[in-house]
């Protein structure tokens, strides 16, 4: 039961954070926006940057941008607390039928985990060039957000089973 229950806890932390991250997002906008303007707009990555070629600075798509991450960043709070939900209330049932209850979420953990692996570090670290810029590099806490989603996903991944289960635990 104990597993059972840290996998519901779990997924509901992290769903807490993406909702809390999202949310910030929506309280303090100004402070944000400003990151993914500097990042996609590449206006603080090395002088004489051979991809600057890529830099987006119209402000209509850095406002669209910034709605896509708080979108994301909503759907996948959502998912992980739907899924944290769905786990607790399967935590004493079988284990097909805890298994079966896992789908919201591993969805949201694996949109966490695509988020800030893929949407930070590989669109705004490598192909921004973020990791280039002294004020706006968010790479070390894209990683830790990243490492988060990923290492909660696994563990809850992990297929329960029966045996051994033991409802008084």
């Amino acid at each position: 039961m104990i597993v059972r229950l840290s996998k519901a806890a779990l997924t509901a932390s992290v769903g807490a954070f993406a909702l809390l991250v999202g949310a910030d997002n929506v309280i303090d906008g100004g402070t944000n926006f400003a990151f993914v303007q500097h990042v996609l707009s590449m206006d603080t990555t090395f002088p004489g940057n051979a991809l600057l070629g890529r830099a987006i600075t119209s402000e209509w798509a850095h406002r669209a941008a910034f709605a896509l991450i708080i979108a994301s960043e909503l759907a996948v709070g959502f998912l992980c607390m739907l899924g944290a939900w769905r786990l607790f209330a399967a935590r004493a049932r079988s284990a097909s039928q805890f298994n079966a209850a896992k789908g919201p979420a591993v969805a949201g953990l694996a949109a966490g985990f695509a988020l800030y692996f893929f949407g930070f570090l590989v669109v705004g670290g490598e192909w921004f060039q973020m990791w280039q810029s002294q004020t706006w590099n968010g790479q070390a806490a894209a990683f830790r957000f990243a490492a988060s989603f990923g290492l909660v996903l696994i563990f809850v991944n992990q297929e329960d089973t029966d045996h051994g289960h033991d409802r008084r635990r």
